[in-house]
């Protein structure tokens, strides 16, 4: 397919997506059905511009004039892969399956593309309705951080120390795939993406099959060492999901002590198994939930280190998923909070006195976290929030303090500040 023809395609699919109110992913899937042709790396440069357009909706849309899918990927063009009308203009010659050419307009508008006087939401591309809510966090910095979690996102590996003596090591051992060193993570290593938005198949390393590298974002692994669980310890993973911070904390405990990895839905623990074994772990036992029921019901107020992975919108995702973004809904807010409420409880059961809870989120949303834990500590006496400079200590990550952002009761990592999703996370102390 030529440059033109995947401009065509991804118009097709921004408004399927728009028509049938779905997620990307299963617009692009039907697209490739349809349209067998297609080879790989047309699918995948198609799958890049879908998702361009997606990241900068708002305001490619605001600088066109119109919310067509047309105009959305015109707009995008301009703003996102910095096109010059006269680029974008070649590419829209209407030959063959190139797109119509540029109106009279459509010209004026992408020689000008001006975003000033935009509303903030327009500006930073983010649904209005969460404003005032990101206004909380990020105050005069809203709109450039928000810009921040429209670009493209990397591909971040977590060493695995269990397998592999150091970070050195592993990167030495995959010079091929032009990693660099993670600048905050002592354990990351990163890959750009690369110009179709994708990375390498590192799962097809041999690397990755032994067990010396996970695929797990930079951000997440600092939340993971911010836990500071030690060898010996007694520690729930209480929505273990995957594993993926189960892993990183198997790691960190050399294997010593014990992990109970749980979760509320059995399907996403599914993953788990396989994983554990590749990565050597030895220390993790899997309470797999059934009918319902408390998997971990035996081990109340005997555990050093709950960490809560809470369940959450995933704002702070949306380098990865710019089409989640569109459709966010303030029930699925809601939604949210009762399960993180519902977690928070659980999880206070659990902690003995003197132990912590590590509350973690892929969320930017103060509801999701200060708010949430701010509630929990209404409800529970006895649970004190540890400060900053003490979290940072006891896990030996006191160079972060500069990147990230204090709040209340926790810290927030972001794009912007720290080159990561948006993670936040916090610690509660259980008094003695």
């Amino acid at each position: 397919m030529t440059p033109a023809a995947r401009i065509s395609a991804a118009i097709e699919v921004l408004a399927d997506i728009e028509a049938r109110r779905r997620p990307a992913t299963d617009a692009l899937k039907d697209w490739g059905l349809s349209h067998r042709f297609a080879g790989s790396k047309d699918r995948a440069a198609i799958a890049s511009l879908v998702y361009d357009a997606l990241r900068r909706k708002a305001s490619a849309a605001w600088i066109m004039g119109e919310t067509t899918p047309r105009a959305i990927v015109l707009g995008m063009l301009r703003l996102q892969r910095g096109l010059d009308p006269a680029a974008v203009a070649a590419l829209c010659s209407g030959e063959r399956f190139a797109p119509e050419p540029l109106t009279a307009d459509e010209s004026v508008r992408l020689e000008s593309a001006d975003l000033g006087g935009a509303p903030a939401a327009v500006a930073g591309d983010f649904p209005d309705w969460i404003e005032l809510s990101l206004q909380r966090v990020f105050g005069e910095d809203l709109i450039s951080e928000m810009r921040a979690l429209t670009a493209r996102a990397p591909l971040d590996l977590r060493v695995n120390t269990l397998k592999v003596s150091s970070r050195e090591e592993a990167h030495d051992a995959l010079p091929h795939l032009g990693a660099v060193e993670t600048p905050l993570s002592p354990l990351g290593l990163r890959i750009a993406p690369g110009e179709d938005g994708r990375g390498p198949a590192v799962q097809s390393e041999p690397e990755f099959r032994k067990g010396w590298i996970e695929i797990q974002d930079e951000g997440s692994q600092l939340v993971a060492l911010l836990a500071g669980v030690k060898p010996g310890e007694q520690v729930v993973d209480l929505c273990a999901g995957g594993g993926g911070k189960t892993l990183a904390l198997a790691a960190m405990m050399e294997n010593h002590g014990q992990i109970y990895a749980t979760d509320n839905d059995a399907r996403r623990l599914a993953p788990i198994h396989d994983r554990l074994a590749r990565a050597g772990v030895r220390n993790v036992q899997v309470r797999t939930p059934r009918a319902k029921a408390d998997a971990v019901t035996d081990l109340d107020g005997k555990i050093d280190c709950v960490v809560v992975d809470a369940p959450c919108t995933g704002v702070g995702t949306w380098r990865r998923n710019p089409d989640a973004k569109w459709r966010l809904r303030p029930g699925s807010l809601d939604v949210r909070r009762k399960e993180q409420e519902a977690v928070l409880d659980r999880a206070a059961r659990l902690v003995r006195p003197g132990g912590r809870i590590v509350y973690i989120t892929c969320s930017i949303l103060p509801e999701e976290n200060d708010d949430a834990l701010a509630a929990f500590m209404e409800r529970h006496d006895g649970f004190t929030p540890l400060p900053l400079t003490k979290i940072l200590d006891a896990s030996r990550l006191g160079h972060i303090e500069k990147a990230v952002r204090a709040t209340a009761h926790g810290l927030q990592l972001t794009p912007l500040r720290t080159g990561t999703d948006g993670f936040y996370a916090a610690i509660l102390v259980r008094n003695p």
